[in-house]
């Protein structure tokens, strides 16, 4: 296998080194904040995406879907005095956190990239932003961790859900890696460095791969 350094896209750090290789598809590992990432050069292009986000089976009327959603719900529900107005940033064309934080009595607004493209959208802040399945795919983690912390209000919550990878994770064998689209790879380590970076004032793990990060 290959083995160089590279820039982490999280915390911009040159801390990152190759450790596994497949079918072509290079990965590094970042020592400084946990995250694992693909090689850039690996990375998708707009048209690759969209087209595999449009084979996605998260349609709202999904009960399997909207079960998997269920703990990212309960969290923001907990915390979240109803009537609080949030985003689902990255809604995807079957916005199935939107629906049911609507049906509890949450006003959601959508924002996507290739499905609601709504730019307007992200001058405004909101109680709660929700990010499910979303930062995975992310090419600039950076870049975008600093957008969503400018998008709550004093006290927001942001709620993310994205598969974590930890001690006991096989690289080779994990299924998550085997999305095309899925380019970044977290730790806990990894939202607890977003925390500091972006002043946070809380991170929360409340149920597996569901991260809560205080405003």
């Amino acid at each position: 296998m290959r083995r160089f350094n590279a820039d982490c896209p999280l915390c911009l750090s040159q801390a990152a080194e190759a450790f596994f290789e497949e079918a072509g598809r290079l990965y590094f590992s970042c020592s400084r904040c946990g995250l694992k990432f693909l090689d850039p050069s690996g990375r998708p292009s707009p048209e690759e995406e969209r087209a595999r986000y449009l084979l996605h089976q998260n349609d709202v009327s999904d009960e399997g879907y909207r079960g998997f959603v269920k703990p990212l719900h309960d969290a923001i529900a907990g915390r979240v005095s109803r009537g609080g107005e949030g985003l689902d940033f990255g809604a995807g064309p079957g916005p199935v956190p939107a629906d049911m934080l609507a049906r509890s009595g949450y006003e959601v607004r959508l924002f996507d990239p290739f499905f609601h493209p709504n730019e307007a959208l992200l001058g405004r802040r909101y109680d709660f932003v929700v990010a499910c399945e979303v930062v995975e795919h992310l090419h600039d983690p950076a870049a975008e961790f600093k957008k969503l912390r400018g998008l709550l209000s004093p006290g927001g919550l942001l709620a993310v859900k994205t598969a974590l990878h930890g001690p006991g994770t096989d690289f080779s064998r994990w299924h998550y890696r085997r999305d095309p689209t899925h380019v970044a790879f977290y730790s806990r380590k990894s939202f607890m460095w977003v925390r500091d970076r972006h002043a946070f004032a809380a991170v929360e793990f409340p149920a597996p791969d569901v991260i809560l990060l205080t405003a």
